[in-house]
């Protein structure tokens, strides 16, 4: 779906962005970019996009280069949410969606209302403007302008910004809705609980560089410790106890197990560890 080679781009002055990104996304597959502020991740999304153009290297999507491609029909299988809601401040959400259908053929269209609905649009905000909308209800309509067209291959920069834990439970359900159909998913965000649970593969990129390339379950499970910490009763007191991964085969006396966990990494440590900067 995704083919990047030797990706390089240097913006005016001479500030390299990009230095020689190379990795390829599969058909269906949900797959994580990840870096800290100013590390390429937005400047990358923009070239795959299109919008920003005069990069070095090669960019393939659907098979076709990116750098030949300048047909509509080409940009109008792809679908993309904006980390800053992109909208008319002064129409209303399905006057927004609306709009933004009529650039694409009706038989790609989905229904706007049934969208929002999908969404957990509040009914009462419907025909108000934008401007009346909370962050969480724009990021919503923003949502639905990513999908309304139908979308091969979706692009999401930050999608569950401004959400609740309601909200951003409801957009990795959709998020994951939308793969099932065959849908090619390209995430880009600072919320490690959003790559870990969604995301088949993660990128972790690092001044313009790949740091690292793997399945969030193989990133941590490489970098763990393999101890595991047992929370247990013992002649009526709390006790814990930490022991290596292969000595679990080992009895020792309790009175009863409470908690069992493994000191396995989080996908934040290793971010932290490839990057070498936190998610700020």
């Amino acid at each position: 779906m995704i083919e990047v080679k030797n990706l390089t781009f240097s913006y005016s002055g001479g500030r390299q962005a990009l230095r020689g990104l190379s990795f390829t996304v599969e058909d269906g597959e949900i797959f994580g970019f990840l870096g800290p502020n100013g590390s390429g991740k937005s400047t990358t999304q923009k070239i795959l996009t299109g919008i920003l153009k005069g990069h070095g290297g090669a960019v393939s999507l659907f098979g076709q280069d990116l750098s030949a491609v300048h047909g509509l029909a080409f940009f109008q299988k792809i679908g993309v949410l904006f980390e800053f809601p992109y909208l008319y401040a002064n129409l209303s959400a399905l006057d927004n969606l609306n709009y933004f259908a009529s650039f694409y053929p009706k038989g790609q269209r989905r229904d706007a209302g049934e969208l929002l609905d999908m969404l957990e649009f509040k009914p009462d905000f419907l025909k108000k403007p934008v401007s009346s909308y909370s962050k969480g209800m724009r990021q919503r309509v923003s949502m639905a302008r990513a999908l309304i067209s139908s979308p091969r291959l979706l692009f999401l920069d930050e999608p569950t910004s401004g959400l609740d834990p309601s909200g951003a439970v409801l957009f990795r359900k959709i998020i994951e809705q939308e793969r099932k159909k065959g849908t090619t998913v390209f995430i880009t965000t600072h919320n490690m609980v959003d790559a870990d649970l969604l995301c088949d593969r993660v990128a972790f990129i690092s001044n313009g560089a790949l740091a690292a390339l793997d399945t969030p379950k193989r990133l941590k499970e490489k970098n763990s410790n393999h101890r595991v910490v047992i929370d247990y009763l013992y002649r009526g007191q709390r006790e814990t106890k930490t022991i290596e991964a292969p000595e679990l085969d080992m009895p020792f006396a309790h009175d009863g197990i409470l908690s069992v966990h493994s000191q396995e990494p989080t996908l934040e440590d290793m971010f932290i560890q490839y990057t070498g900067r936190g998610l700020s």
